[in-house]
């Protein structure tokens, strides 16, 4: 036998020999270890730590919980602020750019300085910020920090290098925006009303400058105060006082009269030659009634009044509508002239803006669009056209239309399947949009060298599905499907029936697609899965039904503890080849107490239908109701193509479906899998101990005793003797067997609820009441399950409270991954989110330990949090058994070519199992080849071969070849099933086979197989099974997503933590390459839509309505510069018009003020110190010195640093040349003048 070599790129470490599964298989946390094998396995590593660095690319998305918005309109560049204290600015497609404040304050106003390439932001704990927009990664340069005075209004004259502020107590302050510090020139609110006012005015709710005079600047007051301010002479040129508050104003351009909107709905007109009442008081939706008395109306919020050239003035507002009619949506309403239109939106309105063709305010504004920022999208009216059409928007602000429930990203993909989903996608795309361009077309945007096609694919709560086109950093909707159409609509019943109808019955919970086939698979929460072909032809089918019995009894459960005869899974499918008890289907049967039993929670259409071109489904299969128990969600999938094959399981077992011959090939428990090779020694229970049980099964106890014993008992995890840890010979076998599992991921529940089922819905926030959640057992890789029926003894009320039962779906909403927003409670000492909150917090359920007693008050965050870190420390506790009532759930499958024995000499097709338990199973399948024998020939199935353990829930498989490549499983080459036959060339299946003998010359047969769990990652060699590498990827937390990817030529295994932590390791010598800890874990929804794919690169859903694109890849990153827009592009701003003489003689003297001269240190002074507080920025180039680091910030220094040298050298030899061109020029004309005066005489000239 030749040495076994093992390549660990330097390091070197030793351990034992030891059998799979024993402790000496594995080792500390962070250190791989590695077992003799008797095959040489030499794979040359490329990759190295400096390969990876992680930032983040792109986000895409509707702006989460907006609050601000501004328009530059030269650079036609639109900003959008949020709550969180975000910042999206928005160009032509492709210039898109994401900025986060650190304090993550609300955005309260945005001010763009207009064709600066500057930003001002104003956030709501009193910091105003500068943004640099002339680097494709915006920076601050500037903050400045309000100390006892609140920021309400903000406002910035065009060409002006000072910022009015208005404060919550009055005052309007002045900030240079060069140096962002305070100026002296302070405008008090007891010096802007009269001394004889005895109340204070309010809040500063707008400031604007005078069209026609700079100079004087109009301060409106909450309270209805209005007044123009004269800031030369430091006085008030007119004060109004009107009984309405006032929530906005608009100028007319010449600045002779301006608007106001009000809290009672009215709109009023103001002249500045007679301010003591208005000349004009509107309520533009105010009408008369019977008693002559005005409607009461809705505040008009914001209203603008823009002028035209040629036609009537606009006036524009939102709001105002009457109270009387209730349940109207918010509205736009534009006034043009005599003609009201009143446009309804979808949700409320948060900001509306007017574009003009004129940044100047004092000129003929000719408004030509209306941005209206509204709480969940983004609209542009067109104003040219009288039916005012909305313009078609480019960016992806629809990802949010259903909320998202899951995601799926795939990069490289075969370069025709982008065009072939968008040219079908076209067909349905909506009408009636605006001819025009959109108006929002700033920056530069040109498609990179480094871009690849990529797909991301979003599930949603509404069963639809979308294909994005996400190459190149962008995101374009390709093509949307709906898997409702599959199904008849679900009627409501009554009783106990209409209960049980699901809100999102069709919710998407997991989709699985081949790119090269185009078979696609979806999960739906209804325990459904769908199965697609794709087809570029319409055609008439019907869509083909599987049911399948799937589910277990309270026997089932492992309990190896009790010397008890339990017998095996009585409970599967009528097609399953193994000889099992046969539950005679009867569809739509009720037991007396009106359970559904054999039914399906949907009913698939089964009438031929027609099918547009695109994704056609082709098969339904459903796990059935067993005795009044809903099935259980379907916790893992994989279908192959090269197969024909289809396997799903869930917390009750597993099935394989064959989908060319629609039959069901295998449905089985999670126990009778293993058969003789069990590792956990399940013993069956007794007959009478089962009886016994039988009375509890149906009603829920009062006794609280019972149910607390009952939960006293921790079902979370196998707890060993500390002191016998690491020595597995002085363990008994089933002890030593299941050290690699002794922290199960699976949880169970006991129901609560009293009487028949409560509703639930799963809302924005998490309440922290939802300790009465019926039982599931749940894991982060799965959904929700069944605890199996508990024994509680019946209390005297017992009869009379009905059970929902424990396989109830657990939340009647959708659990999308929008909804969740709760902040977990964060173990300060760990420095990481239990485990407990976190699966709590991503299923909806509440878990119980052995060191807890149920309350049913809801209790704070601090005791919660102290519930977590109890039941951590009680994780070392002694207990040398697996819990009661612990089912295994089948987390993961994968079909591929491999080895289901130790003694195989070739590979077969094979399907890997994981379990929740971290065990993983070998089930080897014997497929015809022939394409008429596979039709006709049943496919078989043979027992289980290996078994082999993990710590924790097994996540991912994957197969490298004996040299280090990724083996890809086997795949069938699209055709279309609808083409039209040819005689002289019949269609025959063309597979592609990636077999592990085929790429190996230099070490025979066999491969690598790579298994992750959610703590640890094995290498092993197939067929010997032996365990190559070993490493514990974390012991304080556990890994929610894990993939085998490709970066840099090379392949990686790619994981992400609860904790927050991104890490690659090496393969196959599992190195640690990067460890990051990147991202706080605040939500259940990144930890429901985080993955990862080729190329270095990754997403997850920020926010309910956005998806954050990041990447991993040094490489990426390096080239990530010139992926992204300019925000940026150098115009020349427009020349004012010329007033006239007239008009410059009559108009003032608006031109001449000078604002330094007024605002500046020599004449206004210091502003104090106690303030405002200047804060410097890391925007510009010093504070890049500062922040970069290392040989890639050196080398971005220097690139600027030349590429700002080279603009210079360029401009003074722009210069050089004009100068050299001008002295010649000179030169010429002095020597003409010197030869025509030359032979003058004196009195000549």
């Amino acid at each position: 036998m030749k040495k076994f070599r093992k390549v660990l790129d330097g390091l070197t470490t030793s351990s034992p020999g030891g059998t799979m599964g024993s402790p000496s298989c594995g080792s500390a946390a962070g250190t791989p270890t590695a077992a003799p094998t008797p095959r040489e396995i030499d794979v040359q590593e490329t990759l190295v730590s400096e390969n990876f660095q992680l930032c983040k690319t792109v986000r895409h998305g509707f702006p989460y919980q907006p609050t601000a918005l501004a328009f530059d309109p030269v650079q036609k560049i639109l900003a959008i602020g949020s709550r969180s204290g975000g910042v999206r600015i928005l160009g032509r497609p492709g210039v898109d750019c994401f900025c986060q404040h650190e304090s993550g304050a609300a955005v309260l106003q945005l001010q763009f300085l207009i064709n600066e390439g500057a930003l001002v932001t104003a956030c709501a704990d009193d910091t105003l910020h500068l943004w640099n927009l002339r680097q494709r990664r915006p920076a601050v340069l500037h903050s400045l920090k309000f100390n006892r005075e609140r920021i309400t209004f903000c406002h910035l004259p065009f060409q002006s290098k000072w910022l009015y502020v208005g404060t919550e107590r009055g005052n309007t302050h002045i900030v240079n925006i060069e140096s962002f510090i305070l100026s002296g020139y302070v405008i008090m609110w007891n010096k802007a009303i009269e001394l004889s006012t005895k109340t204070h005015p309010g809040p500063v709710v707008h400031l604007s400058d005078s069209p026609k005079d700079e100079g004087k600047l109009l301060i409106g007051f909450e309270s209805g105060t209005v007044v123009q301010w004269d800031l030369r002479v430091k006085k008030a040129d007119f004060r109004i006082y009107y009984d309405e508050a006032i929530h906005s104003v608009g100028w007319h351009h010449e600045g002779k009269q301006f608007m106001c909107s009000h809290s009672d709905g009215s709109l009023t007109m103001w002249n500045l030659r007679n301010t003591t009442k208005p000349f004009q008081v509107t309520f533009p939706h105010g009408k008369i009634q019977k008693d002559g008395r005005k409607e009461s109306c809705k505040p008009i919020l914001k209203v603008e009044y823009k002028t035209c050239r040629n036609s009537e003035p606009f006036i524009i507002f939102s709001g105002g509508l009457s109270y009387d009619k209730a349940g109207r949506r918010p509205t736009l309403t534009i006034m043009h002239g005599k003609a009201i239109t009143v446009l309804e939106m979808d949700y409320p309105i948060v900001e509306f803006m007017a574009l003009c063709e004129t940044p100047y305010n004092n000129e003929v504004q000719e408004p030509y669009a209306v941005v209206v920022l509204l709480e969940k999208d983004l609209i542009v009216v067109d104003l040219t056209q009288s039916n005012f059409p909305v313009f078609e928007n480019p960016y992806p602000m629809d990802i949010h239309e259903s909320p998202v429930t899951c995601t799926a990203y795939f990069a490289e993909c075969p370069p025709d399947i982008i065009p072939i989903l968008y040219s079908i996608g076209a067909k349905h795309k909506k009408t009636g949009y605006s001819q025009k361009e959109w108006p929002i077309a700033g920056g530069t945007w040109t498609l990179g060298s480094h871009t690849y096609p990529e797909i991301i694919i979003t599930g949603h709560a509404d069963g639809s599905i979308k294909f994005w086109d996400a190459s190149a950093i962008t995101l374009q909707m390709l093509y949307k499907l709906k898997t409702s159409k599959a199904f008849e609509k679900p009627k409501q019943g009554e009783g106990r029936a209409a209960e049980l109808v699901e809100e999102d019955p069709f919710a998407v919970q997991m989709v699985s697609w081949c790119p090269q086939s185009r078979i696609f698979c979806v999960v739906g929460i209804s325990a459904h899965i769908i199965l697609y072909r794709f087809s570029k032809y319409d055609a008439n089918t019907q869509i083909v039904s599987l049911e399948v019995r799937l589910q277990c009894e309270s026997e089932d459960v492992i309990s190896p503890s009790e010397n008890e005869n339990n017998p095996c899974f009585t409970e599967s499918g009528s097609h399953s080849p193994q000889p099992h008890q046969q539950h005679p289907p009867s569809p739509g049967s009720r037991t007396p107490e009106g359970n559904k039993d054999s039914i399906p929670c949907l009913k698939v259409k089964d009438r031929m239908v027609r099918v547009p071109p695109g994704y056609q489904a082709e098969l339904v299969i459903q796990l059935l109701w067993v005795d009044g128990e809903p099935p259980q969600q379907i916790t893992s999938l994989d279908v192959n193509s090269a197969y024909g094959l289809l396997a799903f399981g869930n917390c009750n077992g597993l099935a394989v479906v064959d989908y060319m011959q629609k039959t069901i090939l295998l449905c089985v428990s999670t126990l009778d899998l293993y058969g003789a090779a069990d590792p956990y020694q399940r013993l069956t229970r007794s007959p009478r101990r089962n009886r016994q049980s039988t009375s509890g099964l149906t009603e829920l106890s009062d006794n609280q005793q019972s149910i607390d014993m009952e939960r006293s008992k921790s079902p979370t995890s196998v707890h060993y003797p500390t002191s016998l840890h690491n020595d597995p010979r002085v363990l008994p076998e089933p002890v030593a067997s299941l050290r690699a599992s002794h922290c199960s991921p699976v949880f169970y529940l006991l129901d609560n609820v009293k009487g028949p089922g409560r509703k639930l819905s799963l809302p924005t926030d998490l309440k922290t009441d939802l300790d009465h959640v019926n039982g599931h057992c749940t894991s982060p890789t799965s959904q929700p399950c069944s605890a199996g029926k508990p024994r509680v003894p019946m209390g005297p009320e017992g009869p009379r409270l009905t059970r929902r039962g424990p396989g109830r779906p657990p939340f009647r909403k959708a659990q999308s991954a929008a909804c969740m927003e709760i902040s977990l409670p964060v173990s300060h000492t760990e420095g990481y989110a239990s485990r407990r909150a976190m699966l709590q917090q991503l299923h909806g359920v509440t878990m119980y330990s052995h060191d807890e007693h149920h309350t049913s008050a809801p209790y704070c965050w601090s005791e919660r949090e102290s519930r977590e870190n109890s039941f951590s420390r009680s994780r070392s506790s002694s207990v040398s058994s697996i819990d009661r009532d612990t089912k295994e759930a089948i987390t993961t499958l994968q079909f591929g070519e491999s080895y289901g024995r130790k003694n195989d000499a070739v590979p077969t097709p094979c399907l890997w199992v994981g379990t929740s338990l971290g065990v993983v199973l070998l089930i080897p399948m014997s497929i015809p080849t022939d394409q008429e024998e596979r039709m006709e020939e049943p496919v078989t199935i043979g027992p289980s071969g290996a078994v082999l353990m993990l710590k924790g829930s097994i996540l991912r498989f994957s197969f490298l070849d004996c040299m280090g490549a990724l083996l890809q499983s086997p795949y069938e080459v699209w055709r279309d099933p609808n083409a039209p036959e040819d005689p002289d060339r019949p269609r025959k299946r063309k597979l592609v086979h990636f077999s592990p003998s085929s790429s190996q010359d230099t070490c025979g047969d066999g491969h690598l197989a790579v298994v992750c769990s959610e703590r640890q990652a094995k290498v092993f060699l197939m067929p010997s099974q032996s365990c190559l590498f070993v490493h514990n990827i974390t012991e304080s937390s556990f890994v929610l997503r894990a993939d085998v990817v490709s970066v840099s030529n090379s392949v990686c295994l790619a994981c992400f933590c609860a904790n927050g932590h991104v890490m690659t390791l090496s393969l196959p010598s599992l190195r640690p390459l990067m460890d990051i800890n990147y991202l706080p874990l605040t939500d259940m929804r990144i930890a429901r839509t985080f993955c990862f794919t080729n190329g270095g690169q990754a997403l997850y859903l920020s926010s309910p309505t956005e998806i954050q694109r990041i990447t991993y890849s040094q490489e990426m990153c390096d080239n990530l510069q010139e992926m992204l827009g300019e925000l940026f592009t150098p115009i020349e701003t427009p020349e004012a018009q010329n007033r006239g003489f007239l008009k410059g003689f009559f108009g003032g003297n608006a031109n001449t003020f000078d604002r330094e001269e007024l605002f500046g240190e020599a004449a206004a002074g210091k502003a104090s110190r106690s303030l405002a507080q200047h804060i410097p920025g890391q925007g510009g180039m010093e504070g890049m010195k500062v922040a970069a680091s290392g040989v890639v910030g050196d080398l971005a220094r220097a690139r600027i640093a030349l590429d700002e040298r080279g603009q210079r050298l360029g401009e003074l030899e722009e210069r050089t040349a004009l100068m050299m061109t001008s002295a010649e020029t000179f030169s010429k004309h002095a020597h003409e003048l010197m030869l025509k005066c030359k032979d003058k005489k004196w009195y000549q000239f």
